[in-house]
Parts: C-alpha cells; structure tokens; sequence
C-alpha cells in the first residue's frame, strides 16, 4: 500500500526517526513525480545518498534551472546548486550516481552528472524522472542498439562509477590497467568485495538512496562500480542516473554495498566500496540509468584458476558473460595466481593448462609454458588476445559456463637459445634424404646438438623449397592461418571449436618443409594452386567465405623439443633437382 503524501512529508522532515527506513514517492509516470516544465528556479530540494555504512542519508540542494537538450534532442539536465556543507568540499562524487533528487516531498530525477571547469560553488546535473521512467520500462522489453557513450560536453561530465577490483595485488591491477581502460572501465584498488554468491540471509529491501554495486566478476576476484538506488517499484529498481557501459539489455549482477568512506579530490571525489553478495541482476544499462531486478540471479561464467606447486592455491570466481570483458577479466584472476601471490615455485617456468566447457561434448582445451611470471606479464596482451579468441562466439548464442585453469610448476626453465641451424646440402635429388642440424642452449648453458634426416619426396623434384625451424604458432601465420579467425569463414560452432583445436603445439619447434603458393581457403580448408576459373566462381558465390591469397604450404613437418621454449624462426632455401 503507497504511503499518503501527507506521511511521507511527515517522514521525510529533519530529525525523524523513521526517515531511513521511509518508501520512495510515486514511481515515475504518476502525480508524485515532477515534470521538468513544473521545476522553477530557487526550489528547494533533498538529495538521497549514503556518506557511510548502508544508511541513507539526506544533503540539500536548490534548483538553478533546467538545461534544455543537454545529452541530445529531448534529454534536459536539471541543473542544481550543491547548499548542504557536507558536501561544499566534495562536491558530486563518484559513486552518488544515481541519488534520487525530492522537491515538497515528489520525485524529481537523480543526481548523474559533474559540473566542472567553471565552478566556484559546486553544481550538479541530475537527469529528469521522466528519462528514468523509459529506463524501468525496458526491464522486460526487446534489446534495442545499445546507446553510445555520452561524450561530456565542456562543463558536465557523467559521473562514471569507479570500477573497484579486489582480489588483485597493486601490480596486477597495474598489469590489467591499460586493458581495462580500453575498455572505458575507470578502475581503482580502493575498495573490497565478499567472496560469497548469495547472501548468508535474505537481504533487507532496497531503499531509494541506498548504495549498490553492479559488478562484472564475484568471488575471489571482484570488480564492481557502486551508484545509488533511484526508485523502487516493487522487486524493480532504477539506478545511477547514467549509463554504466551503455551494454543496452545485459545481464549482469547486483550486489549489495557498503561505503566505507568518501574520499574528497579537486577533480573527482569517490566513494570507497565494499561490494557485498549478489542480490539480483542488472538487466538494462542505458542512456538514462540502469535498471533490474531484485532476486533473481544472473547467468555468469563459473572460473576456477588453480596453482599446483610447493603451496598450492585455487581462486574461484564467477564472471559475467559479455563478450569484450570477460576475457579480461578471466585473465586479471590467472595473472593475479602468477604475478600476484608470494609463489616463488613459478620462477622456473609453469605450464598453463585451459579447458572451457560450453555443453557437454563441446570443450577446448590447450595448455601454453611460460619461462616464468616475468614472461607471462610480458606476453600479457597475447595470452588475453589468445583468451577472447577462444570465448568469442559468433555462431551462437553461448558462452562456456565453467573456465578452469590448472598451472603447473616446471622443475627447470623450459626456454632454449638456437646457437646454428643448418643443412647439410642446400640443393639435393629426388629420393635423396640430407641432414638438419640445429645447435641450442638450455636455460642453463648447457649445449644441445639435434640432426634430424629429411627425406627428399620424388614429387618435389624440379621445385624451389625452404626449410623452416620455428614456433607452431609463427609457422601457423607463415602457412596461412590467421592468428584471428573471421566469422565469415566459419560455418558452425562446431566448425569453429574444430579451426581452435587445430592449432600447432605451443612448445618446442616445428621443422618443416615448405612451398610458396597462391592459397585458396574455404573456412579453414585450404587448397594451393586452384585453377582459377574454379576460384572467381567460389569467390563469386560467397567472398568472405572463400578467399584466394599467397602463403607457403607445409610438405613435410617434424615437431622437435617438446616441453622447450623456442621464439625464433629461420628460413633455408633447398633446391630440389630431377
């Protein structure tokens, strides 16, 4: 039952002691709201935040007057003026987004926006009720485009929530940093997270004011932005006042929190985070706000990155499955067991193990060795290049529901130095076999020679060849598999988890017998030489399907130093006569 206007005056008067606990006005849409056209300049309001704790607590604020068109056609910025002194010092902080805005007791929009550059009194833009109102009405509608990020024009800038990551060291958080800003996540290590998925109890109801945090992983590893509950309608809430990443329709969770402090800056004021259990999910991030839903639970990707050495340890985390973040964030928890612990049994080298499940029958799995976590920081940006290629997914609407990672500890340093490469003849007969040799060092400086026979094929006879001696990879790129697949050479997802099992091995070296060619690929099959009548109709019929392009095809190939590190490639050219 909605409370009466005239009790909720009552409640909301200074020094009540119901004023905490007291339900918002009429949701958006009804008489308790206020139209932008009925807001004057000089009116008086009540902004709803939490300074400390989980309790809402009430600043001031006077109206200045109503910015028309400020985030685009039809989008006005209520434009207020900052009275109260708890916050004349701070101004609008990051983290009291979404903090719902009371004129004579009716709702009036929520505070979203900086007014900077300008100011020797702090201001605030706070976007209108109306603007919120569509927000809550896609909580179940159709995904439309996703809005864009609001460009702040000179003089407001959106109060983007801070990302808060616990669960990651100061030098993995420095690690991850430029991955996460290219993905416009502003990210701190100023606050904390709670290991659990579900509350230990049902937690209290949400309050117009009260903190909560939308978080993109949970667990052992959390990164969450914090804002303020706008409106209540039921298990339905609006927040924040802006767009969070503007993902449009998503699925991401809610999580209670609590502010342990606000931190005052000249240039952006933030609240410090804990971010509690999950209580619901997130499922609209738009131009106005973010909206969702109070218990029910979000679909994340369940990850485990276990370390087996001396002291093991396992970190177990959930992630939320969107396409240009998990990856990421899945590699910001196995950097954090490498990089980040006290775990000295990794400096002689580890191998990484991966086994994705997305149903039963369909896994990828792969394994990598790294010299130690010094090279794995270094290779940093290919292991999540290689990690985003293995989770995107453009056949079909999935994701793997588990990720697990099992790194093991190498007894010695797996990386090798070639010394020579050579053969013993540099033109041979068909039916001949001549000699490669290749002269290497261990870690240690240990000497190492290998001569491997190649048997001359008759069918080679007449051709100029190479021998190559390098990493499965580089001799993947030199023959023609691109290091990313497109969508458009693929057909299925089983076509596509097939093309990622098909990689060459990553350790050791391949040595291999190759020949230039004009390379005709359908998907991932390729065939040299088609004639080319038979190409211009293929192409023809689908050209991002088939592709005609030079590469070298492989005749023959040995894999050698299984177990080694090898990061140099070397050509020989091999004359083959009748």
């Amino acid at each position: 039952m909605r409370l009466s206007l005239r009790l909720l005056l009552a409640l909301l008067a200074p020094g009540s002691a119901a004023l905490a606990q007291a339900q918002a006005p009429a949701p958006p849409g009804t008489a308790g709201s206020w139209a932008v056209d009925e807001l004057k300049a000089g009116q008086e309001g009540t902004v709803w935040t939490v300074f400390q704790g989980t309790k809402p607590e009430a600043f001031k604020v006077v109206v200045s007057g109503i910015v028309r068109n400020a985030l685009g056609p039809g989008k006005s910025l209520i434009l207020c003026q900052l009275t109260d002194p708890r916050v004349l010092q701070m101004g609008a902080v990051a983290g009291m987004s979404g903090s719902p805005l009371y004129i004579d007791g009716r709702f009036a929009g929520a505070l979203s926006y900086q007014v900077t550059q300008f100011e020797s009194t702090p201001f605030a833009g706070f976007t209108p009720a109306a603007d919120l109102a569509e927000v809550g009405d896609r909580v179940n509608a159709a995904a439309d485009a996703p809005a864009g990020e609001v460009a702040s024009a000179p003089g407001y800038r959106q109060l983007r929530p801070v990302f808060t990551l616990s669960g990651l060291s100061p030098t993995v958080a420095d690690l991850m940093q430029p991955f996460f800003t290219k993905l416009g996540l502003a990210t701190a290590s100023l606050g904390g997270g709670s290991a659990g998925s579900a509350p230990d109890a049902p937690a209290a109801p949400l309050r117009p004011g009260d903190a909560v945090s939308v978080a993109l992983a949970t667990g052992d590893i959390t990164l969450a932005g914090t804002g303020t509950v706008t409106e209540v309608d039921g298990n339905r809430i609006i927040a924040f006042g802006h767009p969070m990443m503007s993902l449009g329709e998503t699925d991401l969770p809610m999580c209670s929190a609590e502010i342990v402090t606000i931190i005052p800056s000249a240039q952006e004021s933030i609240k410090v985070a804990n971010t509690g259990p999950i209580i619901g999910t997130i499922t609209q991030d738009r131009l106005s706000a973010v909206s969702g839903l109070v218990g029910r639970q979000p679909d994340l990707i369940e990850v485990e990155v276990a370390v087996h050495s001396a002291h093991p340890q396992t970190l177990r985390f959930r992630v939320a499955r969107e396409e240009q973040l998990t990856p990421a964030i899945i590699a910001a928890g196995v950097t954090q067991a490498i990089v980040g612990s006290n775990e000295a049994g990794l400096s002689n080298g580890f191998r990484i193990t991966s086994d994705l499940v997305f149903a039963p029958g369909q896994t990828l799995d792969s394994h990598a060795l790294y010299a130690g976590p010094h090279a794995f920081a270094a290779g940093l940006s290919d292991f999540v290049q290689d990690l985003s290629q293995d989770l995107e997914n453009p056949y079909q609407k999935t994701f793997p529901s588990r990720v697990a990672f099992s790194i093991e500890a190498l007894a010695r340093n797996p990386a090798v130095t070639l010394d020579q490469f050579r053969l013993s003849r540099a033109t041979a007969r068909a039916g001949e076999t001549i000699q490669a040799q290749l002269a290497w060092r261990d870690f240690q400086g240990a000497d190492h020679v290998e001569v491997v026979p190649i048997p001359i094929d008759p069918a080679w006879a007449g051709k100029t060849l190479e021998v190559v001696l390098g990493p499965g990879a580089a001799l993947d790129e030199l023959t023609g598999r691109p290091r990313v697949l497109a969508a458009a050479q693929l057909r299925s997802f089983e076509a596509y988890l097939a093309a990622m099992r098909d990689d060459r091995p990553t350790d050791g070296v391949c040595l291999a017998v190759v020949e230039g060619a004009a390379l005709f690929t359908d998907q991932t099959d390729s065939t040299p030489e088609l004639p080319g009548s038979l190409a211009r109709i293929a192409a023809a019929a689908d050209e991002a399907r088939f592709q005609e392009h030079p590469a070298y095809v492989s005749l023959w190939e040995r894999d050698l130093l299984p177990g080694k590190l090898f990061g140099t490639m070397v050509r020989r050219p091999l004359q083959i006569s009748n």
